[in-house]
This record gives C-alpha cells, structure tokens and sequence, in this order.
C-alpha cells in the first residue's frame, strides 16, 4: 500500500496552448505552470480544488476539463505524447497507469482550461426530442451507413494536405517537412503531421486548440455534428491523411451541446456510469445499441437479447433470475421516427464471476465508433495505437482483428465504400480530364463472366495509370532521372501503388506519376512503365533508378518499350542490392565494404575497396562481378546518378502515402491531385522569392559549394596546359577518409580525379581551386538543373481548382467494381505483405521491453502484472 499511497508532482499549465511535434507529439506551452502535488486517491475533485486554490481563482474561475499529455510510444529513448481529455475520477486513474507503464515520464503534465463561472440555471434542462446524453448515449451524430451519402456543409470542407517534401540537406536523400492547412472538421483541431524519422520537428508545429484562461468558448461547428464524412458522390476533399493522433478530437462538444466523444457523461462529469431512463430516445436503433453495449462495457457485466427487430429491442442481464433483475426495452416511435426506452429496470445487481480481458459487447461496431475521431484526424494511425486507446477507455482489450475490421469500417463511413469507391473511377477519370486539359489516365478493366457468360454492365478494376500536365512539364527542368517503386495497400483490397518520383535542383522530390495494379509483376510493370516512357518521361539518355525486381528488369528490357540504352540506361539501388549481398553473406562488415566499394567515386577508390573484400572472401566478389558496374557503382556511371545511390526518394514518398494507402481507391486518386497542386503552390512561392532576390542558383547548390569553398582556400594549385585548362592541386591536408594528396582537375572536360565534379555536376573543392587560380567563374561549370530559373520552371505551371463533381461528365459504361479475387481475408490477423529482410532489422542494441508495462528485461507473457494480478484472481 506504501506504494499506492505514494505523493508525486504534476505540472500543470494554466494558460498557452497544444502544439503538435513531428518527433515528441503534443506539447504544452506555458511560461509559468505550476507544480500540484497528488496521489492515487487523488480524486478529480480534489485536484480542481488543488489548481483553483494555488491559482487563487476559487469562485471566479472553474475548470472546464483538463487536458494530459499522454505518452503513447517510446522509440530510441524519444518519448511519443498524444492528447487526452481528463473529466472524471475514472480518467485521472488513466493518468496513474500511464505513470506506472512509462517510468520514463516521471512527472505528468496537465493542460487546465479555465472559464468564467456563470449561472446554471437553466443549464441542465434536457431536451428529450433530441439525442440522449445520458451514459451509454453515444450522442454521435448518426454514424452513417456506407450505403447513403453524407454530404456535409461546404463551411466544414478540409482542404487537401500538402504533399510537399523538401531535400535541402545536403545531397543524402531525405525527406523533410510537410505541413497540414488548418483543419475547419468540427471536432478535429488542426494537428500537425504524421510521425516519421525524417524532417525538421520544429518546421510543421500546429496550435490546434488555444486554452486562454479568460475565454470558455468552445469550438462548435457551424452544421450539425459530423459523424460520417462523405461516401464516393460526397465531398471532394477530406481530413488530414497525414497528422498525429489526436485523442482529444472524441470530447469536443457538438453542435446541440451533447457531447461528440463515444459515450455522454452525466452532469458530475462520470463517463458511461449514469443509468438510462423511462423516456430517453435516440436517434435511430444503432445509436440505442452503441448506447446499452456502451453501459454494459462500462460496468463490466454481460447482457443478452431476448428480442430483437425492427420495431422493438429488449436485453436482459446474463444474471437476470439469479439475483439480478436488469432489463431495458426500446421501442420504435413511428412518428417521431425515434428509439425510445419504455422499461428499465437498473441498475445491475451482480457482480462479475469472473475476470476476462476481452467483452462481449465490445464488437467492432463499438469500436468503430470510438475510434472514429482518431481515424478521421489520421487514416494512418496504427492498429496498435487504436488497439491501446480502445483498452485504456473501455479496460478491455480486443483482438487485433477486431480493431482492424473496426477501422476498415470507419474508414468507409469517412471517406466512402470500400466497394462502391471503385466505380467512382470511370467518373474521376472524366472529371479530371475536364478540370485540367492533358491529364492523362489509363484505365483498364477485366470482364465478369456469370455463368460462362460475359456481364456487360459491370467490369472487374484491373489498373489505373495516371498523370498530370503540370508534372509531365515539371519533369523537363528535373534532373534526367527517375526513381520507381512500388507499395502495398492496406484496405479492404490488396493492390499495389507504383509511383515515379523525380527531383529538382534543389533537392525537393517530386512524385510525376501513378499507378494503382493488382501487384508487382512484368505485366503490370509493363503497363506502367510504357505509359511513364510515352507520356512524361520522353527525353533520351534517361537513368531509371530501382531495385532488382525481375518485372522491371522484363518491362525495361523490352525491345519496343523505349528504355534501352542510349535511349535510357538502368541503374540498381544499393540498398537493395546489399540486402540481396547479404542473403549469401552474413556478416555486416562484409556488407560495409560492398556498400563503400558501390559508392565510390573513382576506380581507385573502388579497387580499394574491392581488394579488401576479395582479401574477406573471393566468393563476395565473384556474385558482385555478375552485375554490370554501370548498375550499382557509381564510378561507371558516367555522371548519370547525380549522386543518387538508392531509391530513397521513392521510398521517403512511401512513407508520406502510408496516409492513403489504407483508404478506398478514389480517395487515393483524389489526394494525389490536391496534394501535388499544394506543393506546386509551395514550392514555387519559394523559388519565386529566390528569383526576386536576384539569387542565380538553388540554395542546395549554395550550401555545398560554400561548404567546399572552405578547404579550397589553402590548395596548392599548378597550371600545367593553359588552352585547355588543366591543373594539378595538392591538398596540404587529406580533406577526406580516402585522399590521394595530389589531383588532376580538367575544367574544359569538367573532371577531377576526386571523382565529384563529374558525378555531382558541379565544380569541386579541387575544381573551385582551379577557378580561383585561373581567375574564372565557377558557375559556368554548373549544371542548368541547379539554375533557380530552372527550380521555378518546374512549379510555373499550377493545377486547376477541381470541378464539383456535381458538374462531372456522365460515365456511360459498364460499372466497375473491385475483383472479389483482390479481398484480404475475412478471418484472422490480416498477414502482412510486406518481404521483410534485413534492412527492418531493429537495433540490435536496443533493449527490448514488455509489450504491457513497457519495462526491459521480460516480454508480456511473463509480465509480473499479469501474473501478480492472475494469482490475485486465484486466490
């Protein structure tokens, strides 16, 4: 008990507000919180008295709620907070487990929201025509069938996130920051974006909510409460895919004042304990049965349905006529149109038999609900994190399955049927081309044959290819490359994304087309590739970045596809190439070698490396000699990388899209044009500004030229034919891991020894020496893709706003419908199609920790939780 009753700190804010990190999540923002000391008998109470009295605001002020920063994931000793609104008794014990399974967090932060204290009167009045807030009520505003068309107030339209993604760290590649547009979704605050490992935590900070201490305003829609989002004829834009978790888009209040988080509270602020009432109504039968399944959670007993239809519902207890008499009758008002309980007899009288860690009532439905705000402020977020979020409000935990088909379904209401997303299509197709001339889309379908027979009315979806104009002219002033990869989907329907991504000078990466096929083979490959080769990557001497895989190796290497050389030339990424190096031979070291020997610049360096590797085992180099070396090292290249070595570029897009990549198709679709036409807006304010400023190179080339400017002052420098401009430099000191001391530098051929002047197309320290000592300017060894005209040619052309798709052309055609053959599997844990290998390796150096109490040194099946509170339950 010394342990329970121990004291601890918590901070509290008073004033500031949440904003949203990349990297650690939610942060408050206070200059002067202060310091509240609790314990676990601490009530909620108690701790309003505890703020009121220190802040000396007793009868002036009174706490709406708090808000707690919640620790979610703990990743490389980084702390990742959400948001959580503390109310009740019940919510504060929230903060006390959290406490115990995250020692790391050793004093918990609290948020307090302090308004005027007015008259009640007249507050507490109950309309009973209206959605019940009592316990149970789940007060949400009609969750939508994905049957019928929620079309919500054009006032509450999200407007599509930015896809823009910036590479101005050096030339590595690296994705960086994207923004979020402000977030008008009643109930869903702005938030910043998705987590990731890359970009700059403090470019994408958010204030979703400002909690003033003189304003109790609350943040009330100007339509009713949302509780669906759009099916496929809805709105054409939609919440954030990209934006971190945010639990406290489930307490807002709505627009009638009921609450829009799952399950009311009554008016002593207890969520899910006040009991029903003779009387109360409810919108239609699901909300009636989201409410008692609700109740029946949050008490931890069972019920039973005795009667069930379309006029009338009646649930008794598992117990009733052993000691308990719970029952509840629901009936149809025909008139009203409404649910209404006719009986209740409550509450419960029994007492729980035995402990499960799994409910009944508990279903995917009561899920979905729940998670509903948390899906719409992030389709991305983890099974895993709904997972928790559901055990930590409900003290139950489900199956895995079973939040994965809760998601599946609130996805659908969000942003339409899964099904009927894919006769959206055809339509799409034509909307598009209408909006913006030279859109160029490619759909191909399959036929349904019943009986023997082809159905010419409906048509199975086979692929979709898709580009726009202002990407087909962007690709013009890129650099004369293009990385491809592929992606799984994660919705009810597998499928893959392929994706071309280019860059400019300036290092930002830029997605020039898309494909959604039914996976990665050399037919669709072929399909994708054809059409990227005609429509948006037509210029000769073209380099193709990928991996190995033997469907791009057949779609390139066909004769009338247009990617043989001198047309195009194929390189490998050696990421990839190494993991494949590495299924042979174990070992890092080994790996290391192969990986410094691919990246070298010069056939120097790369036999040095390649000796030492010979020296390790000859057999390494006989299996990297069965590859051409113009695949996968750079120094055979012939400059046609500019410096890109993997396919990471395509990869940090990936990851972007993981937001998209579990929503219905036309949602996906859908994203790629508003997100491309918020970075071409982006994107070019900038490079306009940097034109303005009568700058003639993009900042990436600045900084690295300025960066070899600084070892090119003390070069020895030597003239050796002056017509053609020939030197030698000798470095005072090695500037480099491998240094050959002395280094001949050709400008008019624009080479040197070191290798980077012609791999990076752009004048070298030892070039840039050679400048200086011949009085010359260096910029005219540059190539035109790092030119600032060059960078803003590619975002000179804009996208079109989009049409209504009210206004779209007619589709006259078969309907299209998704191929049964694509469904995932209806039972069991959804398998993952990821091929992992060793690149998901984890850090071999980190501890691992329990999966429960998240401490090191035992995994969750020998959690001492578990067991003390199993031997508890035996004795």
């Amino acid at each position: 008990m010394a342990s329970e009753e121990e004291s601890f700190a918590v901070l509290v804010h008073h004033r500031g507000s949440i904003k949203r990190k990349t990297r650690s999540g939610v942060k408050f923002t206070d200059k002067n919180p202060l310091y509240i000391v609790v314990n676990r008998t601490t009530s909620y109470d108690d701790l309003v008295r505890s703020v009121l009295m220190k802040l000396g605001l007793e009868g002036a002020k009174r706490i709406k709620k708090f808000f707690y920063r919640i620790p979610v994931t703990i990743l490389h000793d980084t702390v990742k907070y959400d948001c959580l609104t503390i109310g009740s008794d019940e919510d504060l014990q929230v903060m006390f487990l959290c406490r115990r399974q995250f020692p790391e967090v050793r004093t918990p932060e609290l948020l307090a929201k302090l308004v005027d204290v007015v008259s009640s009167s007249g507050g507490s009045n109950r309309n009973t025509t209206n959605v019940a807030t009592a316990a149970g009520s789940s007060s949400m505003a009609a969750v939508a069938s994905s049957s019928v068309p929620v079309y919500e107030p054009a006032a509450q339209l999200v407007a599509s996130p930015t896809f823009a993604v910036d590479l101005n760290d050096g030339v590595r590649d690296e994705v960086g920051s994207f923004d979020v547009l402000p977030n008008a979704l009643h109930g869903v605050p702005p938030v910043g974006v998705g987590d990731g490992e890359l970009g700059d935590p403090n470019e994408d900070d958010v204030e979703p909510e400002t909690i003033e201490d003189d304003s109790g305003d609350e943040v009330v829609a100007a339509g009713p409460a949302l509780a669906g989002g759009g099916s496929s004829s809805g709105t054409q834009q939609y919440p954030p895919y990209f934006s971190s978790l945010d639990l406290d888009a489930m307490t807002h209040e709505g627009a009638l004042g009921h609450a829009v988080g799952f399950g009311a509270r009554d008016a002593e602020g207890n969520a899910g304990l006040t009991e029903f009432q003779v009387g109360q109504q409810f919108q239609d039968k699901d909300e009636a049965l989201l409410s008692v399944k609700t109740y029946s959670i949050r008490r931890g007993v069972q019920y039973k349905v005795v009667e069930s239809d379309h006029r009338r519902y009646v649930g008794k207890c598992s117990e009733f006529g052993n000691g308990c008499t719970w029952l509840i009758r629901l009936s149809l008002r025909k008139r009203k149109g409404i649910w209404e309980v006719k009986r209740y007899n409550g509450p419960h009288t029994c007492l729980a038999t035995s402990i499960s860690s799994d409910h009944r009532s508990l279903d995917h439905s009561v899920i979905s609900a729940f998670i509903m705000p948390m899906v719409r402020a992030d389709a991305s977020v983890s099974i895993k994190v709904l997972l928790n979020a559901t055990a930590a409000h409900f003290g139950f935990r489900p199956t895995y399955r079973r939040v994965w088909m809760a998601k599946q379904k609130a996805v659908g209401l969000i942003y339409g049927d899964w099904d009927e997303s894919y006769s959206e299509i055809p339509r799409w197709v034509l909307g598009v081309q209408l909006t913006m001339p030279g859109t160029v889309a490619v759909l191909r379908t399959s036929p349904v044959r019943v009986g023997g027979q082809v159905d010419e009315s409906q048509a199975y979806f086979h692929r979709l290819f898709w580009t726009f104009p202002p990407c087909i002219e962007a690709f013009r002033h890129c650099k004369p490359l293009v990385s491809i990869d592929g992606t799984h989907l994660y919705g009810k329907y597998g499928g893959t994304l392929l994706i071309a991504i280019a860059q400019d000078g300036n290092s930002n990466i830029l997605p020039v087309a898309f494909a959604l096929v039914e996976g990665e083979n050399a037919e669709s490959w072929t399909f994708f590739l054809s059409h990227l080769r005609q429509h948006v990557t037509p210029q000769p001497g073209l380099l193709v970045i990928s991996d190995r895989h033997n469907g791009i190796k057949s779609a390139l290497e066909a004769p009338d596809g247009g990617w043989l050389p001198p047309s195009a030339y194929r390189a490998f990424c050696i990421r990839h190439v190494a993991a494949n190096f590495a299924l042979t031979f174990k070992g890092k070291d080994a790996r290391r070698l192969l990986v410094n020997a691919a990246y070298a610049k010069t056939e120097v360096e790369f036999d040095y490396w390649f000796d030492i590797l010979r020296s390790e085992n000859p057999a390494m180099c006989e299996w990297a000699n069965r590859n051409d070396y113009s695949l996968w090292t750079q120094h055979h290249d012939e400059g046609r990388r500019f410096g890109h070595m993997t396919t990471n570029i395509s990869e940090c897009v990936n990851s972007i899209l993981k937001g998209v990549r579990n929503l219905p198709v036309a949602s996906l679709v859908k994203a790629t044009y508003g997100r491309l036409a918020e970075l071409f807006v982006r994107k070019g304010r900038e490079a306009e500004a940097q034109v303005g400023t009568g700058q003639q190179f993009s900042q990436h080339l600045v900084k690295c030229i300025e960066a070899n400017l600084k070892t090119a002052r003390c070069f020895t420098v030597t003239l050796y034919d002056r017509d053609n401009s020939e030197f030698t430099v000798a470095e005072t000191t090695p500037t480099g891991t491998f240094s050959l001391g002395t280094y001949r530098v050709s400008l008019a051929s624009q080479t040197c020894d070191c290798g980077y002047f012609q791999a990076l197309h752009f004048p070298c320290q030892h070039a840039l020496a050679c400048c200086a000592y011949a009085r010359v300017s260096w910029s005219s060894y540059v190539h035109s893709v790092y030119q600032i005209t060059s960078v803003f040619n590619v975002y000179w052309m804009g996208f079109t706003p989009p049409i209504l798709e009210g206004f779209w052309p007619p589709y006259d055609g078969p309907t299209v419908i998704p191929d049964p053959n694509r469904r995932r599997a209806r039972e069991g844990r959804p398998r993952s199609t990821r091929i992992r290998t060793n690149m998901d390796e984890a850090d071999p150096n980190r501890p691992k920790r329990c999966g429960l109490c998240r401490q090191p040194g035992h995994t969750r099946r020998c959690c001492p939780q578990v067991v003390g509170s199993s031997q508890t339950g035996r004795n």
